[in-house]
């Protein structure tokens, strides 16, 4: 049983494929609290060329609020009770850091999977993650729960 197990999203359909699995858990049993997080990460860009870093930070922490409410409440009309926290600073790091600052047990994170140059290209927030954890991270591919009919 894991005490306490941490979902980082960012909005996209790409992170959210990790919730069906969490609540699973949860719902066997497997997970007692459960913490939605997100990060605001303002690239350096943002300052160097004028942009009011103010109203992008208000902006994007006003869109995490209300989409974190959104699944709120998917996760209570599942009977699941699920705690949110919106932070700032570089995403893989912060993560990491709340992890270890809070007693997290397990992180589950949404990954593209790229192998190679894509991932060379691209990064992965999940790939840094699960360096810089010092907790288990559950990947979870976003066709992990298809099947293909291939064999």
């Amino acid at each position: 049983m894991y005490q306490k197990v941490l979902v980082p999203l960012d909005g996209s359909a790409l992170a959210e494929c990790a919730l069906p699995q969490v609540k699973k858990m949860a719902k066997e049993g497997f997970v007692k609290e459960i913490i939605l997080l997100t990060v605001i990460d303002i690239h350096p860009s943002a300052f160097m060329e004028g942009s009011d870093v103010t109203v992008i930070y208000q902006a994007q922490l006003d869109n995490s609020q209300n989409y974190f409410k959104n699944l709120q409440a998917q996760f209570q009309t599942e009977g699941i009770d699920v705690k949110t926290e919106i932070l700032q600073g570089a995403t893989a790091q912060t993560i990491a850091d709340y992890a270890r600052q809070n007693g997290v047990d397990l992180i589950v994170i949404a990954t593209h999977g790229h192998t190679g140059m894509k991932r060379l290209m691209f990064g992965s927030v999940a790939l840094r993650v699960m360096h810089e954890s010092q907790v288990p991270v559950l990947l979870i591919r976003p066709d992990a729960g298809r099947t293909t009919g291939k064999r």
